[in-house]
């Protein structure tokens, strides 16, 4: 067993975890160093593959915006659902953070006057978001990030390493973390009193979704096993326009500035169905959006709708969106139909681990920035292009925030803590490998996600589906099989849908992204249904 000790460690390195890291690495206080820990390499994960873009609430850039009415739209957005202040915060910091990125090195697309380039997307009242390349916005984001970090000299980076377990002692305090290095199968206690979950998303617990093979709830697993509060676990956003592809892990997303820029949803007899769902057709919410694909999925019997760009022009589209353009390519589409098969996938979490606008946990030491964490921003249904905005403008707070209480790695240790540490030292590793059998109920999860708990549920699927995913997590436990990345992953993903499916079936209403048709209304109409924050914890 091998021990490190840091001033912060991160695990995850999506944008939230490197814009924290780079505004940590420019601070000189950080005496035992900077430790970024990713399960796979470094440029990996969902952030790289976002296309759309970032909410920038810039009005003296843009006249026809503002913080009200950004405000305004993410509340449309999330049904009312949203934590206010959260929303508030978050639309007055946008300016502040699109300025740090540009400063890191982000070149955003500026329009023929060489000034930012501000698109639409759907349930947004003005253009608003920028982007860059133009659909290949995270991937430039993280590019230029990762390379300010190679000037780093505090900061450590941890590949092809799990955090298994957080190390909380008996006053409620983490003191560190185990670590999980599954290629060289090593342990590794890691001493530390500032601990930053930035797992991402829980995607491939669902067939289809547009996240990656690395999305599979870690982050908020690990929280929750360790005592953290989480909330609003039942709000799961379906993105409409997934590629429609057969047999692949991944859907690969199509982004929603399509339909901004003018593309129309026709069924697969050429029919524009859009309408007749919200009056504002294709750049409805998501929520709506999506389900208004399944209705017209059922109603021609099919397994995709397409997405007409003709109105925006072929040659146009592939200018303004290579990333798409290659993924259509790659999958044998012929753009030249003017025809993009697409449908619904698991895209983003709105739940996670419960935050304050600090980025505290339930736990002292412990934060929580981007997907994995639940601060409110969402309410029921995230509002398009906020995701990468909140990654940003979350860890920019916590890097303030750590700066000033920053704390050296903790000199003693429980009892508790020590208790967790030597399951580890003793443990017997040496068994045989089932890794075929683990992916085997890994696929059977899925199943059950995507049939049980997916854009519409009901109470009799809600109850089958926990049903089934104990049956999964009991005949995981019989399996002699050593530790490895992969069963780590399925007992994360096993605790984490648990939660999803008590949590939707004790929402017995709906509202935004949770949907259920055992309601006395059972359209695919939205519901209109307000509130005060109200959300649903799990301790």
């Amino acid at each position: 067993m091998k021990y490190s000790k840091y001033s912060v460690a991160i695990i995850g390195s999506g944008i939230s975890g490197l814009f924290l890291a780079n505004k940590l690495a420019q601070c000189s206080e950080f005496n035992d160093g900077i430790l970024i820990i990713t399960k796979d390499k470094l440029f990996s994960g969902s952030s790289s593959l976002a296309q759309g873009g970032i909410v920038s609430v810039i009005p003296e850039l843009n006249i026809k915006d503002s913080i009200e009415s950004h405000i305004k739209d993410t509340i449309d957005a999330g049904c009312g659902l949203n934590n206010i202040s959260a929303v508030q915060y978050v639309s007055k910091q946008s300016s502040k953070v699109t300025q740090d990125l540009i400063n890191f090195g982000v070149k955003f697309d500026e329009n023929s006057n060489h000034k930012l380039n501000f698109t639409l997307e759907g349930a947004h009242s003005c253009p608003r978001i920028l982007h860059a390349n133009g659909d290949s916005t995270g991937r430039i984001i993280e590019e230029a990030l990762c390379k300010r970090l190679d000037k780093a000299s505090n900061i450590d980076l941890y590949e092809n390493t799990m955090a298994i377990e957080l190390l909380v002692d008996d006053d409620n305090s983490a003191k560190g973390l185990i670590a999980y290095n599954w290629m060289n199968d090593n342990y590794e206690v890691i001493y530390t009193s500032n601990i930053v979950i930035a797992t991402g998303g829980i995607g491939q617990i669902y067939k289809n979704t547009t996240n990656p093979i690395e999305s599979t709830a870690d982050g908020i697993a690990l929280a929750y096993r360790a005592g953290a509060e989480l909330s609003d676990m039942e709000f799961v956003q379906f993105h409409p326009t997934a590629l429609y592809v057969k047999n692949k892990k991944t859907s690969p997303l199509v982004s929603e500035s399509v339909r901004g820029e003018g593309a129309k949803l026709v069924n697969i007899n050429g029919e524009y169905f859009a309408k007749n769902y919200h009056y504002l057709a294709d750049l409805a919410p998501r929520d709506v959006v999506a389900r208004a694909i399944r209705q017209e999925m059922i109603n021609t019997n099919s397994n995709y709708v397409n997405l007409d760009i003709s109105q925006i022009g072929i040659e146009k589209f592939k200018h303004r969106f290579p990333t798409i353009t290659k993924l259509c390519l790659d999958n044998d589409i012929d753009l030249e139909s003017g025809l993009i098969p697409v449908v619904p996938s698991e895209h983003y979490f709105m739940g996670g681990i419960k935050t304050d606008l600090s980025s505290k946990t339930s736990i002292n030491n412990v934060y929580a920035i981007g997907e994995c964490a639940s601060t409110g921003l969402h309410g029921a249904n995230r509002l398009a292009s906020n995701s990468l905005l909140e990654c940003v403008v979350f860890a920019d707070s916590l890097a303030q925030e750590l700066i000033h209480n920053n704390m050296a790695p903790p000199k003693k240790h429980g009892a508790k803590l020590m208790d967790s540490i030597n399951k580890y030292i003793n443990f017997d590793d040496d068994m045989q490998d089932e890794n075929e059998k683990i992916q085997k109920l890994f696929d059977e999860l899925k199943t059950t996600m995507s049939q049980n708990v997916g854009i519409v549920r009901n109470k009799s699927n809600l109850e089958l589906a926990i049903s089934k995913i104990d049956e999964i997590t009991f005949d995981l436990s019989k399996l002699q099989a050593s530790n490895s990345r992969l069963k780590f992953e399925l007992q994360n993903a096993l605790c984490v849908s648990k939660l999803i499916a008590q949590s939707a079936l004790k929402r017995e209403t709906s509202i935004g992204a949770h949907y259920r048709d055992d309601e006395a209304k059972k359209d695919v109409q939205r519901h209109e249904r307000k509130g005060k924050y109200d959300t649903i914890l799990v301790k």
